[in-house]
């Protein structure tokens, strides 16, 4: 059976701390019906907080496909799950994490929606042996950001996500028959993100050279910066037709605002992370015409979920009736991560033993909403990739649709537009 003090982070509380908790956990696995605890940590709130605008959509319909248990060895287990906010803060992360872990013992526990979030949850759960599976962070932020070792990885923690090589090589696929100047201004915050997308390395500038681009890189700023004054500047003076990078929505309309007024006029911006949610390119107005991104999933994505059998389409329509908001990316994310753990729970061999659901995630072979998740298929230890496209805002009436326009890399994604240059 699992106990408590397979939780390294219990340790030093002392034995007197350890005997009501570990009492807590043998009633729950022994009773009737058995309750399995999923944690989830994801921004709620704080300026990453488009990334989980629709999870409580999400959320509601996954309770209702756990309704009924899932059988685990001729055994139904009832499944709980406990949502927190990381406030978009990699220390609330951290903190949020450690109580679902320590607190509310929790079986497994997920993250998503950034490094920021995706990061130190991850390493609360390697610390303290708990199962992990996490999104929504392209995998080198989260395998090097936490100190991975190629060839060795991690012992709890697995991840599905797209990677670096997979954005650049969309957006080379988007730039490529455009006809504009090969300079590119990068905008890269201090942040994970930004210093894994700028890291001379792994990140763009590498790729870009090598397709015959030159990149214009001023140096890293600080998120929620006021003044662009000086990349702008930068991105003049080299002639840059073409801008991109990764950053969070406010620093973008900050830039965009700026580069407005001080007469810097691309062709072509496409933005990881921000230009992602439709709220935000509607609170730009005619100047969110024409912005670009990568596309991780959308209605036309030809993938179903294996828990409900809804299609792509099917999924985001549903948001859509149900919200009367426009779709978001991460609610196929979301909803794929609960694919994963009803998979898991479902061939486990001892769901009291946290190796086991290891072994069990690892050993994970799944068709799901958001494409196959396979962790003995991947770049590197703990990670596995998921298809990505590019795509384009075009305004369409009084709304703006993201037009898939490049899909190279993953051709049984349908294209449903072509670059229109701003």
């Amino acid at each position: 059976m699992k106990t408590i003090t397979s939780r390294r982070g219990f340790m030093m509380a002392g034995a007197a701390s350890l005997a009501a908790p570990a009492l807590l956990r043998a009633t729950r696995a022994y009773a009737a019906t058995p309750t399995l605890r999923v944690g989830l940590v994801s921004p709620r709130t704080g300026p990453l907080a488009s990334f989980s605008e629709a999870d409580d959509h999400v959320l509601a319909a996954i309770n209702q496909a756990f309704a009924g248990g899932i059988e685990n060895n001729g055994k139904s287990w009832a499944i709980e799950i406990i949502a927190k906010d990381s406030q978009s803060n990699p220390n609330r992360a951290a903190e949020v994490a450690a109580d679902l872990i320590l607190s509310d013992e929790v079986d497994i526990i997920l993250a998503a929606s950034t490094p920021d979030t995706v990061n130190p949850v991850a390493d609360q759960a390697e610390i303290n042996e708990i199962p992990c599976i996490t999104t929504d962070c392209p995998w080198q932020p989260y395998f090097f950001g936490r100190n991975g070792v190629p060839g060795q990885g991690f012992q709890s923690t697995y991840h599905f996500f797209w990677g670096l090589e997979d954005v650049i090589g969309a957006f080379l696929d988007m730039w490529g028959g455009s006809g504009v100047t090969k300079n590119v201004g990068g905008l890269f915050p201090n942040d994970a993100d930004g210093n894994a997308w700028g890291d001379a390395e792994l990140g763009l500038p590498k790729p870009l050279a090598a397709a015959g681009y030159t990149l214009t890189d001023p140096g890293r700023y600080q998120p929620l910066s006021d003044d662009f004054s000086n990349q702008i500047a930068a991105f003049k003076a080299a002639g840059c037709e073409i801008v991109t990078g990764n950053m969070i929505a406010p620093d973008f309309a900050t830039f965009w605002a700026q580069a407005a007024q001080q007469g810097f006029a691309p062709k072509i911006v496409t933005i990881g992370k921000a230009l992602l949610f439709p709220s935000v390119i509607e609170s730009l107005g005619e100047r969110g015409n024409g912005l670009s991104s990568e596309v991780w999933w959308s209605p036309n994505h030809p993938f179903s979920s294996s828990l409900t059998g809804a299609s792509a389409k099917d999924l985001a329509e549903g948001y859509v009736a149900a919200t009367g908001r426009p779709w978001t990316q991460p609610i196929g994310f979301k909803h794929a991560l609960f694919e994963v753990v009803s998979d898991v729970v479902k061939r486990a061999e001892d769901l009291e033993d946290a190796s086991s659901i290891v072994a069990a995630i690892a050993s994970t072979k799944l068709n799901t909403i958001v494409g196959p998740v396979d962790w003995s298929n991947g770049p590197i230890n703990n990670v596995t990739k998921t298809p990505l496209v590019a795509g384009q805002w075009q305004r369409e009436g009084d709304k703006f649709d993201l037009k898939i326009v490049a899909n190279s890399a993953a051709p049984d994604i349908p294209k449903t537009g072509e670059l229109i240059l701003l």
